[in-house]
């Protein structure tokens, strides 16, 4: 799925306040039709909850373990929690590749991957709903967790991710997600 953005800037939604040190996050249909425009604050803390892009990335290693970043303390929600490797939100302007890349720079100094889509899905928290794109890359990389973005990271097995699931270790979208992509992440081997 790529991102259709109109022919002229979206309009701001109602309610929502632009300043120029704010990052604005595109507000998107079920199909990545861009219709609106809005501050990450807003999408987070908004009764609406505004739909908007963000993207995954699972990194493999070829024994079939799963890399796995822990949020960072400072984070908004979820602190020190386990997650997708590379998850981030796209930035308005920006497509989801572009998105990709630079969330998995930012996150983990990575820069050389193939990226192999696997799905698209809308995931609903309490504070939010995404427009989940999912990818993975299978391979030995050299990862660098950024220390003011992350707590850290580590491989996972797949057996200790299922031990795992419901014991409020892992964030519940990875927990989630694992469960919709973990057959085609294992087909990727």
């Amino acid at each position: 799925m790529e991102l259709i953005y109109p022919a002229s800037p979206a309009p701001l939604l109602k309610g929502d306040k632009r300043t120029r040190s704010v990052e604005m996050l595109p507000i998107v249909d079920e199909y990545g039709n861009v219709k609106a425009q809005a501050s990450r604050a807003y999408c987070h803390h908004s009764t609406g909850k505004p739909l908007h892009p963000v993207v995954h990335l699972h990194i493999i290693n070829r024994n079939g373990d799963i890399y796995l970043q822990q949020r960072g303390p400072h984070k908004d929600l979820l602190p020190l929690r386990w997650d997708t490797a590379v998850g981030g939100h796209v930035a308005y302007g920006e497509f989801i590749l572009e998105a990709l890349y630079r969330e998995s720079a930012e996150e983990l100094g990575l820069h050389n991957f193939l990226p192999q889509g696997l799905c698209n899905y809308v995931f609903e928290s309490e504070d939010e709903r995404e427009l989940v794109s999912v990818f993975a890359a299978v391979g030995e990389y050299e990862i660098r967790p950024d220390p003011e973005e992350l707590a850290g990271g580590r491989f996972w097995s797949q057996e200790e991710i299922v031990r795992t699931i419901g014991k409020g270790i892992l964030t519940p979208s990875f927990e989630d997600e694992y469960i919709r992509v973990k057959d085609a992440l294992t087909a990727l081997l």
